[in-house]
């Protein structure tokens, strides 16, 4: 069983808990395992398996650079320029833009705070955007502190915990709301009138501004606007640095090249829609900021390794010099998956999104009480028809309205019954409220780079069909564990 080989066992090794397997069931906590499956997935919003290829592909390196599963420090950081370059390949970046590679998204935010650290007298102000948007542990790894109860590096830690080093930058750290009370996405002017505040009241304090975007929250909202993004740059010039949390991987090389041009970091994670196994990431550095660095904060070296940082980043050389079987294979089946995909068409993927997406619609959005959650303002129809077609991969569901009301911890144990169907979707997200100011009931079905490439050649037809009887599938069980009846003609005629 691809359960018991050796890829398998190292894909789980090397990061934090949340790629630890449970003896009972062989998934981990996100109910996904790294070797292939036959459960109808749609769960790209949170974790995946991997591809039978992909899974293939894996095999295959593992064999070439660790047969015996040990990987010396020599061969990782080869294999990690080699990851390097065909990342710059894929996304057509220049080979000035440096390359961070880490456990998690989560860790991701370690490599923003290095990226500024000393730049403000007195410390770092980080503005986070949407933070129930882009993940839990990352309030604390924004922080500055450590967000699990043990790093990659195997070294025990507390949660909470302040990473030695970055305690003298003195982060600071505010979230902004990227949803109104109502759950309605806010606006970019909105988004961008707080973020002025924030940086005025970094000022105040001395504090260099670390603002981020996001580039595909858990709901698909991207905020700020590339135009407030500008007005904020002509208004604060290097007084500012942004971060983009693209870790969804929802973003195109155009999208990518916008960000860099402008200075920006961009977090990428391969474990959501690019269809990689949980969990990998890696940060893309503009060359305007990969010089006059500061030294790595000491604590770095209880979390990373040295091939996984540039080696002329300053302080690089007080990392530990070992290896990470484990994230090599994740990252290498991530961009495997980012290639082939990579290779296709625009006019192919967006064939192949816009099926899914009118399949979404016809499935779930009437024949039970169900809605859309807009990845933008509510009313905003020129946002509506400009939305990027990465974006319209993943549809969030309003599930509210299945029960009196249904609620976010309803919406939680339907997550796990589905299982039992044989279909993983998407975790719920808090975005809807409840007139009792309650969490609302949600799910999210999302496609991954995996499900586009293995459609791409299907007639139209045939698309249709696939995506129909997938999402008529979904919502058979949607209706079975939240007890509602369902009024689709697949039920009816059941």
């Amino acid at each position: 069983m691809n359960r018991d080989k050796p890829a398998t066992k190292a894909m789980t090794e090397g990061g934090d808990a949340r790629l630890h397997l449970d003896p009972k069931t062989g998934l981990n906590r996100y109910h996904s395992a790294p070797r292939p499956s036959d459960v109808l997935a749609y769960a790209s919003s949170t974790a995946n398996d991997i591809s039978a290829e992909a899974f293939a592909h894996v095999e295959a390196t593992m064999q070439a650079l660790a047969p015996a599963g040990k990987l010396s420090p020599q061969a990782y950081a080869a294999q990690l320029e080699q990851l390097r370059h065909r990342i710059r390949q894929a996304y057509s970046l220049g080979n000035d833009v440096e390359i961070v590679f880490a456990p998690s998204g989560t860790d991701l935010e370690y490599v923003a705070l290095a990226a500024v650290a000393g730049k403000g007298a007195g410390g770092t102000h980080n503005i986070l955007l949407g933070a129930d948007e882009v993940g839990s542990g990352c309030i604390h790894s924004a922080h500055g502190r450590y967000f699990a109860d043990e790093t990659a590096l195997g070294v025990a830690v507390q949660v909470g915990q302040t990473v030695p080093g970055l305690d003298e930058t003195h982060v600071d750290l505010i979230d902004i709301p990227v949803r109104d009370a109502r759950g309605y996405g806010r606006p970019s002017s909105e988004i961008t009138a707080a973020i002025e505040a924030a940086i005025a009241a970094a000022a105040a304090a001395g504090r260099h501004p670390l603002i981020h975007i996001v580039h595909g929250s858990k709901t698909g909202l991207i905020l700020p606007s590339l135009a407030d993004i500008d007005r904020l740059r002509a208004a604060h010039g290097d007084g500012i640095t942004f971060v983009v949390d693209a870790c969804q991987a929802r973003i195109t090389s155009a999208a990518i090249a916008d960000y860099l041009a402008r200075d920006a970091i961009v977090f990428v994670t391969g474990s959501k829609f690019m269809g990689g196994p949980p969990f990998s990431g890696f940060a893309l550095v503009p060359p305007a900021l990969a010089t006059g660095m500061a030294p790595l904060p000491a604590g770095l070296a209880t979390i990373f390794r040295r091939a996984e940082w540039p080696q002329a980043w300053p302080g690089v050389d007080q990392l530990p010099d070992g290896a990470n079987l484990g994230l090599t294979l994740r990252l290498d089946a991530s961009i495997f998956e980012l290639e082939r995909f990579q290779a296709l068409s625009l006019e192919q993927v967006t064939r192949v999104v816009l099926a899914f997406h009118a399949a979404v619609r016809q499935a779930m959005i009437g024949p039970l009480p169900i809605r859309r959650v807009a990845p933008y303002p509510q009313g905003d129809r020129a946002e509506a028809d400009s939305h990027p077609i990465e974006m319209r991969t993943l549809s969030t569901l309003d599930l509210s309205h299945l029960g009196e009301p249904a609620t976010f911890e309803d919406a939680q144990r339907w997550h796990r019954d589905l299982l039992a169907h044989d279909i993983r979707l998407g975790q719920p997200v808090k975005c809807v409220k409840l007139p009792d100011g309650r969490w609302g009931a949600t799910l999210r079905v999302g496609l991954s780079m995996p499900n586009i490439v293995a459609r791409a050649a299907l007639s139209d037809a045939a698309l249709k069909r696939a995506f129909e009887a997938d999402m008529d599938r979904i919502e058979l069980a949607l209706a079975a564990v939240s007890g509602q009846h369902s009024a689709s003609p697949l039920a009816e005629a059941c």
